[in-house]
């Protein structure tokens, strides 16, 4: 089995910047990408970014800009670099991945608060 356990998350003021990673461990042969969603109170989860294997990235539009996402395909590590937070960003964030034949895997998520 695959597990993924995020970690950064935090309280911070608009304006500023965290940076989130998620190491996925256990059985891995292969990932075809890891990405971030997030779920604010009351809304439906939703993508924030994503990247290949091979590096390909794509990012919500809200985000674009301000968050770019990284991967370090040695450790099986992804990396949420987020600047200039709004308020707006406040959210779970969950980190997944896809792996072949096998369902997306999700981490338990960590909690982003943005400060107005």
């Amino acid at each position: 089995q695959v597990q993924l356990v995020e970690s950064g998350g935090g309280l911070v003021q608009a304006g500023g910047s965290l940076r989130l990673s998620c190491a996925a461990s256990g059985s891995i042969f292969r990932i075809n990408a890891m990405g971030w969603y997030r779920q604010a109170p009351g809304n439906q989860r939703e993508l924030v970014a994503v990247i290949t294997s091979g590096g390909s990235t794509n990012y919500a539009d809200s985000v674009k800009g301000r968050i770019t996402i990284s991967r370090d395909n040695a450790k099986n590590t992804v990396y949420l670099q987020m600047n200039s937070l709004k308020p707006e960003d406040t959210a779970v964030y969950f980190c997944y991945a896809d792996l072949p034949f096998h369902p997306p895997t999700w981490g338990q998520g960590t909690q982003v608060t943005v400060s107005s």
